[in-house]
């Protein structure tokens, strides 16, 4: 599970607030040093307004109670205090495009040959990638986690340091559980993502996605839907078809990297998107010396980034690349989700 590595882009997009008046004056009202029971029927007040039944409120909200263990995790994440110095992305790399990953993306790759294509057709992402994010955050559903998602997000919200985020999580997962799905499936990670793809509620009600045609949201125990869940997050994120994530580069001895360093500042995970350069065309960047070592077109914008510093590997990165740190926001992820990629599919 990799939802809080830093804390996922899944997040950023869940914070949408309503305009509804009612719900509104509902959190305006909740409780700063309350007990849990009592923001319970906040939260319970909350999904009324918003369409949730009485029966699904009354059977999440009976008997729970706040799981200090999320708490203990959620407080020891790291801050935007972090070290200055990035760690090194070789060890992290190692550790992510494994052999055994490798050699289980190929079986997945291999089981789901018969329905991978049609799933590229209709979303334009290639299956690699969509089988690369699988297999990142849930070993291809080997784990998914085991805590309960409304003891989980409740205890979040009630903790208060994201409140109105996870808030909104919880009731998102009360509009999913009046969806029929049962309460056994509703258990993922301490922070609230389920399922293969590690969605959060607000996120499975807004992209998972029928791949099978069966009437059903299943990214369970579907491979179709699994991945025509993830590709609708990534087609609706922006992705590109026809252009790869990004490739490696020789970047020549010598090398000016102050003419072609950065100095935008991203509103959003500034740190990581500070590690990138300019943005160039591949033409541009070839005529300054440096070339990729694969395929990728002369009028693709791409960006340099060298992730262990000078003189150790480099990546033009295209604008596909943004929409794999939309999933999650961190370069190390980014890289090792499309170096898996490749060579799931070499």
């Amino acid at each position: 599970m990799n939802l809080f590595k830093p804390m996922r882009n899944l997040l950023a997009l869940a914070l949408t607030v309503a305009a509804f008046s009612p719900i509104a004056v509902v959190t305006a009202q909740i409780p700063q040093d309350g007990d849990f029971q009592g923001y319970l029927q906040v939260l319970a007040a909350r999904a009324r307004a918003e369409g949730v039944s009485e029966a699904t409120i009354v059977r999440y909200t009976d008997g729970l109670t706040p799981n200090p263990r999320v708490v203990e995790l959620d407080r020891s994440q790291p801050g935007a205090s972090a070290t200055t110095s990035a760690p090194a992305f070789e060890p992290y790399r190692r550790a992510h495009v494994d052999a055994d990953r490798i050699a289980r993306g190929r079986a997945k790759a291999a089981a789901v040959a018969g329905i991978a294509p049609a799933i590229e057709a209709r979303y334009g992402v290639p299956a690699k990638i969509l089988l690369s994010i699988w297999g990142h955050e849930t070993n291809f559903g080997s784990y998914t986690g085991d805590f309960d998602l409304a003891r989980s997000l409740a205890t979040l919200a009630y903790e208060g340091r994201r409140r109105d985020l996870f808030a909104g999580e919880f009731i998102a997962l009360l509009k999913i559980a009046d969806r029929g799905i049962p309460r056994e499936r509703l258990t993922g990670s301490w922070a609230g993502a389920f399922g293969n793809p590690q969605f959060l509620p607000s996120v499975y009600l807004r992209v998972a996605a029928d791949g099978d045609g069966n009437g059903t949201r299943d990214i369970w125990t579907s491979n179709a839907d699994t991945l025509a869940s993830i590709a609708n997050y990534f087609r609706d994120a922006g992705w590109r078809p026809g252009q790869p994530w990004g490739v490696a580069a020789n970047v020549p001895e010598g090398f000016d990297r102050s003419a072609v360093a950065s100095r935008l500042n991203s509103p959003v995970c500034p740190r990581v998107h500070a590690r990138h350069a300019v943005w160039r065309t591949v033409a541009e960047w070839r005529a300054m010396g440096v070339t990729p070592q694969g395929y990728i077109g002369d009028s693709v914008l791409a960006s340099l980034i060298e992730p262990d510093g000078p003189g150790r590997t480099a990546y033009l990165l295209t604008g596909n690349y943004r929409v794999i740190l939309d999933y999650n926001c961190s370069n190390y992820y980014a890289l090792s989700v499309g170096l898996l990629a490749d060579e799931i599919y070499r």
